[in-house]
């Protein structure tokens, strides 16, 4: 595999814990409790960030690569439209009611919420826009990366071998 690809594998994976742990901090020390649509993308970074780091350590020949970018480009289409869902909920909040519903039951019954609480237990309002950079909210922010990611995990996919 190219030295290049093997880099935008682990770019992706730092680029996806970094995002996890700016969550961690907004919950912890801002006090902003995750929603049910956040914890999914949260759950897409998880999966977008293990592929990747597996691919890095793999190293994997053609196949290999092909598998993993497409499995953290899906992931990372998944994330991106939870993201957009999320987006529009915040700039139309009366259209959804994300409160205590179905899903936040759901993903608060799953195991992993039970295994790591603090990180994939469903408490906040979905709606709630009260963080904002660049006038861009958190699933907004949450759009591009998993675009960005998505991208580069599609040309992992399409890039060839170098051949010497």
């Amino acid at each position: 595999m190219k030295p290049g690809i093997r880099v935008i594998f682990l770019l992706i994976f730092l680029g996806c814990a970094s995002a996890l742990g700016y969550a961690l901090y907004l919950q912890l020390v801002r006090h902003l409790l995750p929603c049910p649509l956040c914890v999914v993308q949260r759950v897409a970074y998880w999966l977008v960030g293990l592929i990747a780091l597996l691919a890095f350590l793999h190293n994997p020949r053609a196949a290999g690569r092909r598998l993993y970018s497409g499995l953290m480009a899906v992931f990372a289409f998944a994330g991106a439209v939870v993201a957009l869902r999320h987006a529009w909920l915040v700039r139309y909040p009366e259209a959804f009611e994300c409160g205590i519903s179905p899903e936040e039951k759901f993903l608060n019954a799953l195991p992993i919420a039970k295994w790591w609480p603090r990180m994939f237990e469903a408490n906040g309002d979905c709606a709630d826009s009260t963080w904002e950079f660049m006038s861009l909210t958190i699933p907004d922010w949450s759009t591009i990366l998993f675009v960005t990611f998505g991208s580069l995990a599609g040309y992992a996919f399409f890039a060839r071998r170098n051949r010497r």
